[in-house]
C-alpha cells in the first residue's frame, strides 16, 4: 500500500511539473519564479517577480492583433507589389497591341497598293490584247508601221501578246511575218534585230 502511494505522489508531481513547464512555455506563468524557493533549496537563486501594474500584464490578444496586422501589412505589401506588376505588363501589353495595329494597318496599305497594281497590270493586258487583236486584224503593212512607231517595250508587249493569243486560239503566229516585212529595209532590219533580242533576253 505504501508502494502505490509513493507511485501515486511520484505521478502527481511529474504531472505538475509538467503543467509548470507547459505553462512556462506558453507565458502564461514564470516556473523559475514559482519554483524560486525550489531553485534556493538546490543552492541556485530563482528569478523573482517584479510588481507590475494591471497595464503590463501579458495581453494575449493584443499580441494575437499584432500578428494579424503584420500579416495584413504583409499581404497587402504584397498585393500592392502585384498591382503594380499587372499595371506594368497591361502597359507591355497596350504598347504591343499599338504596335500590332500599326502593323496591321501597314499590311493593309500594302495590301491595297498590291491590289491596285494588280488591277492596273489586268487593265494594262486587256488593253495591250485588245491592240494586238486589232493589228492582227489589220493589213500586215499598216500593223507593222504602228508597231515600228511604238518604243521597244511597247512593241514587244504586243508582239508577246499576239503570240500569246495564237497559241491559245491554235493558229499560226503572224509576229514572223511582222519583223520580215519590218526587215524589209535597213534602218527596219536593225529594229527587228533589236526587238527579237530583247524578247528573248528579256522577261515578260
Amino acid at each position: 500500500m505504501w508502494g502505490r502511494i509513493i507511485v501515486l505522489l511520484i505521478l502527481i508531481l511529474v504531472l505538475i511539473g509538467g503543467g509548470i513547464v507547459w505553462f512556462d512555455y506558453l507565458n502564461v506563468i514564470d516556473a523559475k519564479t514559482v519554483l524560486a524557493s525550489f531553485f534556493r533549496l538546490i543552492g541556485r537563486e530563482g528569478r523573482t517577480s517584479r510588481d507590475v501594474g494591471e497595464d503590463e500584464f501579458l495581453n494575449l490578444d493584443a499580441e494575437r492583433l499584432a500578428v494579424r496586422l503584420e500579416a495584413a501589412a504583409l499581404r497587402e505589401l504584397d498585393m500592392d507589389q502585384r498591382e503594380g506588376e499587372i499595371t506594368a505588363k497591361h502597359g507591355e501589353l497596350e504598347q504591343m497591341a499599338q504596335e500590332l495595329e500599326e502593323r496591321q494597318k501597314a499590311l493593309d496599305e500594302q495590301e491595297k497598293s498590291i491590289n491596285t497594281q494588280v488591277e492596273d497590270a489586268e487593265i494594262m493586258n486587256r488593253n495591250v490584247e485588245g491592240i494586238a487583236q486589232q493589228l492582227n486584224n489589220m493589213p500586215p503593212e499598216r500593223a507593222v508601221a504602228i508597231i515600228a512607231a511604238m518604243n521597244d517595250q511597247q512593241a514587244i508587249d504586243i508582239l508577246r501578246k499576239t503570240e500569246e493569243i495564237a497559241r491559245r486560239t491554235g493558229t499560226d503566229s503572224i509576229v514572223p511575218y511582222w519583223m520580215s516585212l519590218m526587215a524589209a529595209t535597213q534602218e527596219g532590219a536593225a529594229r527587228a534585230a533589236e526587238l527579237q533580242r530583247k524578247m528573248v533576253v528579256s522577261t515578260p
